[in-house]
């Protein structure tokens, strides 16, 4: 009887489904342990790729490889493919952090041990302190006092998200170091406010954002941030630093606008 009501429950689901599916009809049908296995793991999957890829660019900076020409190469395998091959300063947001944590738990409780996601999530909260670690390095430790622009607080671009945000991670690291933080965002400033108060500058714009700052901070890839006026950003910063964290712009071009730059994997 279990098997007839089974039948007809499928029968039901894909009748309601086709009409919306007609270009690429797929319904996959498993029992409810599975449906929500299926999920974690995805997420976890694509989580799992981001971390390696951070890990990675980091080994990349260190014996003089370019993270670009790496994720170009192995992107071309088609068993790899080129998806979630981006390098950064870690993934952010309510699904990818929320579903690893919830498979390692549920590992836990089932008396096993996540080994690969436990070092995604470790790679990961690591990897939010990267651009931090780039302006220890470039000023020597020498750190406090420094205005510090933030482009981007959001976890990605398009949203006003910032559930495991890097920036949060970024802000209280450079406010501990006793930096000045200047931020901006397109659509994050009042979910910062509600989030950490107003222990850092709210900035009208981008430009506002960087005026007489020391380092510009590159956290989440708007498209208003591609394409800025270079020549207007030099004459308004305290010293002409630029660090990436989304691999945005191109260095040979940022020499030649005359700043020193920086970014994740070369």
């Amino acid at each position: 009887m279990v098997g007839v009501e089974s039948e007809r429950a499928e029968k039901l689901m894909s009748k309601l489904y086709k009409p919306f599916l007609l270009n690429n009809f797929r319904v996959i049908f498993m029992d409810i342990p599975s449906a929500e296995m299926t999920k974690y793991a995805a997420n976890s999957m694509l989580a799992t790729r981001i971390s390696f890829m951070n890990d990675i660019a980091n080994l990349c900076e260190l014996v003089g490889a370019d993270v670009n020409m790496v994720r170009s190469g192995i992107g071309s395998d088609t068993r790899i493919g080129r998806k979630f091959l981006y390098p950064g300063i870690g993934y952010g947001g309510s699904c990818f952090p929320k579903d690893v944590k919830a498979l390692i738990k549920t590992a836990e409780q089932n008396g096993y041990t996540m080994r690969v996601l436990s070092a995604v999530e470790e790679v990961n909260e690591l990897q939010k302190g990267a651009l931090f670690d780039k302006l220890v390095k470039q000023f020597n430790g020498n750190i406090e006092g420094k205005n510090i622009a933030l482009w981007g607080l959001a976890f990605k671009p398009e949203t006003d998200d910032m559930r495991e945000a890097p920036s949060l991670v970024l802000i209280d690291k450079l406010l501990e170091a006793g930096c000045h933080v200047r931020v901006y965002d397109p659509a994050s400033m009042e979910e910062c406010k509600r989030r950490i108060g107003d222990i850092v500058y709210y900035a009208c714009d981008m430009y506002d954002a960087v005026l007489d700052a020391d380092v510009l901070m590159l956290v989440t890839e708007w498209k208003e941030f591609r394409l800025p006026s270079w020549a207007v950003i030099k004459k308004t910063m305290a010293q002409q630093i630029v660090l990436d964290g989304r691999n945005i712009y191109d260095k040979k071009e940022m020499e030649e606008f005359g700043f020193i730059y920086s970014c994740i994997g070369k």
